[in-house]
């Protein structure tokens, strides 16, 4: 179970990449006062959790309603996975998110920046809800779930903890450390991706 906690946890912790949140929410929120960067931190946490609790719930239902099979989808989640990885080490996931940050700055009549980009596509993106189902999909008990669930508890806590701490952390850390993270990060997830394209070609051949 261990084993299983480590694995899940890593695999989301670099999806939903908090370090790499927290300076772009910083940004979004640079105006607003302290008491609404809390609120708009918690509110995109609690909604992103929502909706990853939804597909781990329900994705295996869904794969099924489209007579999509495990295997296959995991040979897809890992592709599209190892897609953001590659951007991770060439940072352009983090031009991407940074444009997308600077799109809604230039509008100052969207002040509520939690439910977007915050909590979608942000942190319960593309990536992160087929991480959730392939980890779901991984799991035969419902302990082994629970373990799941667990492990992106606790990746939604660091990265609600680091939304809180954004401008701090930006001070503190500075923009080299954060493209250092981001390509260790993305090199740790391409593993993972290839990981779950062997899976799913062993169980389809």
């Amino acid at each position: 179970m261990t084993e299983l906690f480590l694995s899940a946890f890593i695999t989301l912790f670099v999806v939903i990449d908090p370090p790499g949140c927290a300076p772009i929410y910083a940004s979004l929120t640079r105006d607003a006062s302290a008491a609404q960067r809390r609120n708009m931190a918690i509110r995109a946490v609690v909604v992103a959790a929502l909706i990853l609790a939804v597909f781990s719930i329900f994705g295996e239902q869904l794969l099924g309603a489209l007579s999509i099979s495990l295997d296959s989808f995991r040979i897809a989640g890992g592709i599209m996975l190892f897609m953001i990885a590659l951007e991770m080490v060439f940072e352009k996931r983090t031009q991407r998110r940074e444009d997308r940050a600077q799109e809604i700055i230039d509008h100052p009549e969207i002040e509520d920046v939690s439910i977007f980009p915050m909590a979608m596509p942000m942190i319960a993106g593309p990536g992160s809800i087929a991480a959730i189902m392939l980890l779901m999909a991984r799991s035969d008990d419902m302990e082994s779930r629970l373990v799941i669930v667990g492990a992106l508890g606790l990746v939604l806590l660091l990265t609600l903890t680091g939304l809180l701490l954004a401008g701090p952390l930006m001070r503190v850390l500075g923009g080299n450390v954060e493209a250092v993270v981001t390509r260790l990060l993305g090199v740790l997830l391409g593993a993972l991706a290839v990981q779950f394209v062997v899976d799913g070609l062993r169980g389809s051949f």
